[in-house]
């Protein structure tokens, strides 16, 4: 059951990322080890796509990427987190909610944040921190989407 927080649109941002989160476990708890790891998308050119372990490592890698240029805008100094692939749904679900703890911390620790504060992002687009977490959350469900279809084809 999802809480509904107070604290304006951080709330609103953190409520759906939650939610997003939540949706993406459920589509993907029966995945089995060899479901996992099974290429789907042989074709594509992004590595990151080709089978539900990858997306999903990339999913986590990115959520915790988006925090992190969060946190250095506020003027910390962190750096990006590395690849991790994991052999069971389990170990995914379990990053997933590290992943929405650690960006639940960011707010934590900077509940006054200013949400139209600039990024300048890696892929060559400037965003406030605002568009980067409405960005972090259709992210999530662009990849739950992607792994919907992947699941109808096996």
């Amino acid at each position: 059951m999802i809480k509904f927080r107070n604290n304006g649109a951080i709330g609103a941002l953190l409520d759906e990322y939650e939610r997003a989160i939540i949706d993406l476990k459920m589509v993907v708890e029966k995945v089995s080890s060899e479901e996992l790891v099974k290429v789907i998308d042989a074709e594509t050119e992004n590595s990151a796509c080709k089978s539900i372990q990858t997306i999903l490592t990339h999913v986590s890698r990115a959520g915790h990427r988006y925090v992190v240029e969060a946190r250095n805008v506020q003027g910390e100094e962190n750096a990006f987190p590395e690849e991790k692939l994991f052999d069971t749904i389990e170990k995914y679900q379990t990053e997933l909610d590290n992943m929405f703890k650690y960006t639940e911390k960011l707010f934590d620790d900077y509940p006054e944040m200013d949400l139209y504060k600039k990024v300048d992002m890696r892929w060559k687009q400037i965003v406030n921190l605002d568009l980067l977490f409405e960005h972090t959350i259709v992210h999530v469900l662009r990849h739950r989407r992607q792994i919907e279809r992947f699941l109808s084809v096996m």
